[in-house]
Formats: C-alpha cells, sequence, structure tokens
C-alpha cells in the first residue's frame, strides 16, 4: 500500500467521498454533519492523501491547518471491504508523521459518538489522542466526539 498527496482531481476519489458524505449522512442528524464535501476538501488549509493498495484506492485522510501549531484530522475512512485490515492505522500514522513535519505541535479531531463510530475512537486512543472540549467553530453535540494530540 501507498500513502500519496491527492489533488482530488480523479473520479474515483470523488465517488469515494461522496460514499462517505452519504454514509455520514444516513447516521448522523443533519447539523450534526461535519464531513467536508470535494470542493471544501479543495481548500488551500487542506492536505488530502489517498491509500492505494494496487490500483484501488483503499482509504483516505486530510489535515485541515486552524492555526501554525493546530490542526484538524478530517476525512479519515477506509473502504468498507479492507475495514480492520490495518489500513486505517498505517495512514493515520502516516498523517501524524506528516502533521508534525509541517510544524503542527497539535491535531484534533472531530468523530460520532454513536456505536458505529466506537472502532474510529478505539483507533484514536491507540494512537494517543484523548478526548477534550469542542475546538475551533465546533460547540458541544452529543453526538459529536471530540479529541486531541500533542505531537
Amino acid at each position: 500500500m501507498k500513502i500519496v498527496v491527492d489533488d482530488l482531481s480523479g473520479p474515483d476519489i470523488a465517488r469515494f467521498l461522496a460514499e462517505h458524505v452519504q454514509q455520514m449522512r444516513s447516521l448522523t442528524p443533519l447539523e450534526s454533519k461535519h464531513a467536508l464535501d470535494l470542493d471544501s476538501l479543495r481548500k488551500p488549509d487542506i492536505t488530502f492523501w489517498s491509500a492505494v493498495d494496487g490500483d484501488s484506492l483503499v482509504g483516505c485522510g486530510a489535515i485541515k491547518r486552524l492555526d501554525a501549531g493546530h490542526a484538524e484530522l478530517k476525512s479519515m475512512r477506509t473502504r468498507p471491504t479492507r475495514q480492520r485490515s490495518g489500513i486505517a492505522s498505517q495512514l493515520l500514522e502516516h498523517i501524524l508523521s506528516e502533521a508534525k513535519r509541517m510544524g503542527f505541535t497539535r491535531l484534533s479531531l472531530e468523530t460520532g459518538s454513536a456505536e458505529f463510530f466506537l472502532p474510529a475512537r478505539r483507533l484514536y486512543t491507540k494512537f494517543g489522542f484523548h478526548h477534550c472540549e469542542p475546538f475551533a467553530d465546533y460547540q458541544p453535540d452529543p453526538n459529536s466526539t471530540f479529541m486531541t494530540k500533542i505531537l
């Protein structure tokens, strides 16, 4: 598997992210959905990576710059048929290394609080993230869990 910076111009990543947004909308009330669409992910304050295994797109993740030292983890997703195969761990490890290399000292995230998101929360805990208060423009929300990690 290789992890590459993606300019989000290909049709595979467009479909992959559309599936992600659709899935999040099916699980989370609209006012609590924070998954970014393709146009939002193309903004200059976001770096986006795709994980590719052979010719298959198997995962993705991004960071959004909040300020000089703080970034937000966004759009972490593994292809459903490849979940629990180590892709998310490899991708998160790569993103953490890149965030440090880019000079960030803190990485935060928002994920769902429902049972569906438990594997994601376990992954983030395994990598040293801990619960925190809402950050950036987020407000307290019973459908959201906020986590952060000092890099």
